[in-house]
């Protein structure tokens, strides 16, 4: 039996080897003569003794605390806070959130995945950034229709055609608005010949990737088309906060059934709870309540947004 001194002195020169040296646990191995699956057993042992301690510098990534705080609260699958930078503006810090994503879906695609989009300012913002990565076979599909009067560029199949080539992958669209005038239509449109392969697709969903809407206000022009004074009185009186795909919900996270949802053309977030990858991008001080609404709804699993927007939701927790 090997004297505890003995013991003791090998776990150090093993660690040193390890750590320090650099040196392969097979390299060791060879060195000092022991089985490499020792070698493993002596770092586990080393750690578990002292001799080894390490040290993760956490203040070296400054929003590291904030995630974690997030993360923790709303049991996310990941949270990923974006610093702020001084002067930035709202542009560059949208085209930030999109980078983040476009680098999240690039570890988390895998072949043969189904990815779902929304519309909107900060989706938009991907198609802005220059990347190209490693071609994958993949089908990107809109998970609600289109918008109103915004700009092309923020088109949900704008949206899909631009993230999916630069992954390589297949895109599909959707020819449908967001919210038609009339249930009927909306009940002609998803019981259409055409619309069944977008059904389908929703049904394979295994990452979503969703932008968060504000508070509705009859000024903001993301709406205009979509809604008179009347539907925009029913939704606030029934407390929507935001939505998500074009359906509200409220402070905890409740669904607000209305009008509006009747004439919807869009995946259910009760689907986004089911699947794998439920991706929220949002920022801003006003997005708050519906960042917490959609938080709390659990209808998305990870978090994507910047720094003093994660500051304000952690002080409403």
């Amino acid at each position: 039996m090997m004297p505890n001194w003995e013991e003791r002195r090998l776990l150090v020169k093993v660690a040193q080897m390890y750590y320090e040296d650099d040196m392969t646990q097979n390299e060791i191995a060879k060195e000092v003569g022991i089985y490499r699956t020792t070698i493993g057993r002596m770092l586990k042992k080393a750690r578990k003794e002292g001799i080894v301690q390490i040290h993760i510098d956490s203040t070296s990534y400054e929003t590291f605390e904030l995630e974690t705080k997030l993360q923790k609260t709303f049991l996310l699958k990941d949270v990923i806070v974006v610093p702020d930078m001084d002067n930035e503006s709202d542009e560059k810090r949208r085209s930030d959130l999109g980078l983040a994503t476009l680098e999240l879906l690039n570890r988390i695609i895998k072949e043969d995945d189904t990815i779902g989009f929304t519309w909107g300012r900060t989706m938009g913002s991907m198609i802005d950034r220059p990347v190209d990565y490693k071609p994958r076979k993949a089908d990107f599909v809109p998970l609600v229709g289109g918008p109103g009067t915004l700009d092309s560029k923020y088109h949900v199949n704008t949206i899909i055609y631009n993230v999916a080539k630069a992954f390589g992958a297949t895109s599909h669209f959707i020819d449908a608005a967001a919210v038609v005038e009339k249930k009927e239509t909306k009940e002609d449109i998803i019981n259409s010949n055409y619309f069944k392969k977008i059904l389908d697709m929703w049904k394979n969903i295994n990452i979503a990737v969703v932008g968060i809407g504000a508070p509705l206000a009859s000024s903001n022009m993301i709406w205009t088309g979509f809604y008179g004074n009347k539907e925009i009185d029913e939704l606030n009186n029934l407390n929507a906060v935001g939505d998500i795909c074009s359906r509200f919900y409220d402070i905890n996270g409740v669904l607000v059934e209305s009008d509006v949802t009747e004439r919807t053309v869009a995946v259910e977030l009760d689907r986004l709870k089911e699947i794998e990858y439920s991706i929220g991008v949002a920022e801003s001080e006003n997005k708050v309540p519906s960042i917490l609404g959609a938080l709390r709804g659990k209808y998305i699993n990870v978090l994507i947004t910047n720094e003093s927007t994660a500051e304000r939701l952690i002080e409403q927790i």
